[in-house]
């Protein structure tokens, strides 16, 4: 009894000692201000109070348990703050002399915050699963194509500009829902096609196939979200503003006359239901779909369209375009039959050791010098690219001064600038949620492309 009174009286005595003392209302300090950007609409979250001490900049590590009565706090787009993550967690544990113990088992991964976008933020996992996805899609992109040097080469370009690429897309996506776009039924077409893709015969057998993958089906649908959202805006904003006229396509050709001066060519589209892996008891029916994707295209759909809902391809997402052939590039037996087709010819479908195979002739250039009408749309292709490049660049540099910008020391040279540096990052318990899966899952397609134009 002595000692827990003796203990009561000491407790009281050091509430008194360290309680911060009241002060009158015309007497407090006032908060200091916010970071300033150039957009007054968009600040971060509120400052600490001024006559709480600055927190220092924390690095990944760990964080204490907090106490399983506490309420959570408040979703935002932003981390907690120092205060908010404190209130209601248990003091941390300190010896006498104030030395902080070591966390132990039970302590928590922590994330860190590496950019600021407004009231969005960009964390070093984030980064780490870009550049993955980056060097995978590279991956693909290269088979049979390139040296492993230039494979390589390719790789370190991409992770490169993956911290830009994500500012770049937080930035447009931000954007497109102040202009309240709408993509959600942008949305269920994409997933749609996938489905059809993968042989599946419901949305709920899809959801069961992101998520046997380790995936989330709900951050399966957002990225798909963000990809469609970021390519309207693009169009809409910086697009829309491209103006290529027959003129300017006149003289591009007559400027440009030796580019067009070319051996007998073809250019290829192509529908591919594949049937590596599958039982022979499956085939009548995947050539059944072959043959449902080509009378489609016979009685007036879209080749490109079908292609992206039909096809298994790696080239189903441009719309199965293959290339463009000399004689001596393809099979012999190819060779014959596409060489001797017109202009939007189609083949009858195919069997093939890869699957069932449908081929468009896109164009056939004779040889010598290609007349107007026959690459006119690949002139408007490249002064479009050339012309799109430099306007895309300075609409995202206009996006970033209106915006709040903010990039961890360190991180500056790859993310393209910002307004100012990261002065603090809180240190804050992962996410309940379950995010393993954000990774690439080849199977359900590829990443949209980013903001890069790209």
């Amino acid at each position: 009894m002595r000692n827990t009174l003796f203990l009561g009286a000491l407790t009281l005595a050091l509430f008194l000692l360290t309680a911060p003392k009241p002060v009158a209302a015309q007497d407090q300090p006032a908060p200091a201000p916010a970071p300033q950007s150039q957009d007054n609409d968009k600040k971060p979250n509120a400052p600490v109070p001024a006559q709480q001490p600055a927190p220092s900049l924390e690095k990944p590590g760990t964080a204490p348990e907090t106490d399983d009565t506490a309420k959570p706090a408040a979703k935002t787009p932003l981390k907690k703050s120092t205060n908010a993550a404190n209130a209601g967690a248990k003091p941390a544990n300190t010896t006498k002399e104030g030395e902080k113990i070591p966390e132990g088992t039970n302590s928590k991964t922590v994330e860190e915050i590496i950019a600021r976008v407004n009231n969005e933020i960009i964390t070093r996992s984030e980064l780490d699963k870009a550049k993955q996805t980056a060097a995978e899609e590279v991956e693909e992109d290269c088979k049979g194509k390139c040296t492993p040097e230039e494979q390589n080469t390719r790789i370190e370009e991409h992770q490169k500009t993956a911290l830009k690429d994500l500012i770049d897309q937080s930035l447009l996506v931000q954007r497109g829902k102040d202009m309240g776009l709408s993509v959600e039924t942008d949305v269920i077409k994409r997933l749609d096609t996938i489905r059809i893709q993968n042989n599946l015969t419901s949305m709920e057998d899809l959801e069961k196939a992101v998520t046997s993958h380790g995936l989330n089906w709900e951050d399966f649908k957002d990225n798909i979200r963000k990809g469609i959202l970021t390519q309207k805006v693009i169009s809409q904003e910086v697009g829309s503003h491209v103006n290529i006229s027959k003129e300017d396509i006149q003289k591009y050709y007559d400027d440009h006359k030796s580019e067009f001066v070319r051996p007998e060519q073809v250019a290829l589209r192509e529908i591919e239901v594949s049937t590596e892996g599958k039982k022979d008891s499956e085939l009548p029916d995947l050539k059944k779909k072959a043959e449902t994707a080509l009378k489609r295209v016979k009685d007036g759909e879209d080749f490109g369209e079908i292609a992206k809902r039909f096809s298994d391809g790696s080239t189903a997402k441009q719309g199965g375009f293959l290339g463009v052939y000399k004689r001596g590039e393809l099979s012999k037996e190819l060779e014959d039959t596409v060489f001797k087709m017109k202009k939007n010819d189609l083949t009858d479908v195919m069997d093939t050791k890869q699957g069932y195979l449908v081929l468009q002739v896109l164009e056939h250039y004779d040889e010598g010098e290609q007349a107007l009408s026959k690459v006119e749309n690949e002139i408007m292709d490249k002064m479009y690219s050339t012309r799109m490049e430099p306007k895309l660049k300075e609409y995202l540099k206009t996006l970033r001064e209106q915006s709040y910008v903010v990039i961890k020391p360190g991180y500056e040279d790859i993310a393209g600038g910002g307004n100012s540096e990261i002065q603090e990052v809180s240190a804050t318990p992962e996410a309940s949620k379950n995010k393993k899966g954000r990774k690439k899952y080849v199977l359900f397609g590829k990443r949209a492309p980013t903001a890069s134009g790209d």
